[in-house]
């Protein structure tokens, strides 16, 4: 929803100059994949050498989001999409600081992830999905929604 109330306001800085001074283009690494795959776990990995090379990194973490920006938000396929819809947003903005975004996020819904792909310039969305066999998802089950799941006890 827009606001005939707000103004778009024009940097004076641009993502280009951010570029040519830290010697590095910014993008996002959106990694996603089944609950226990290993998504944060690469991405705080690769962030860390990122990070070692002197590149200006961050991690957007799904858990970590749902403490913050999207506390208000359950698992409902609606509130998936909005939940994907903001950290796309968020996402633009990081790149446009110049800083390569390292996402970890379930999104399981195809159309979610080119909505947020739509927002960026082409090359700047990398996709990554992390495969993980059901077995071994379910072993990790660092949440204890399988277990859940299996018992008939699952919720949004």
């Amino acid at each position: 929803m827009s606001s005939a109330n707000t103004v778009w306001h024009n940097p004076l800085v641009l993502k280009k100059d951010r570029i040519k001074k830290q010697g590095h283009k910014s993008c996002v690494i959106w990694l996603t994949g089944l609950s226990g795959s290993g998504k944060s776990t690469i991405a705080h990995a690769v962030e860390e050498k990122l990070f070692k090379w002197s590149k200006r990194t961050y991690v957007l973490d799904g858990d970590n989001i749902r403490h913050g920006l999207n506390r208000d938000l359950s698992f409902t396929p609606e509130d998936r999409q909005e939940n994907i819809r903001r950290i796309g947003e968020l996402t633009k903005l990081f790149v446009d600081a110049g800083t390569i975004i390292l996402t970890a996020f379930i999104s399981p819904y195809k159309k979610d992830r080119e909505e947020v792909r739509k927002l960026l310039p082409k090359g700047e969305f990398i996709e990554i999905y992390v495969k993980c066999s059901i077995e071994e998802c379910e072993k990790r089950d660092p949440k204890g929604w399988y277990k859940k799941a299996k018992d008939g006890s699952s919720s949004n």
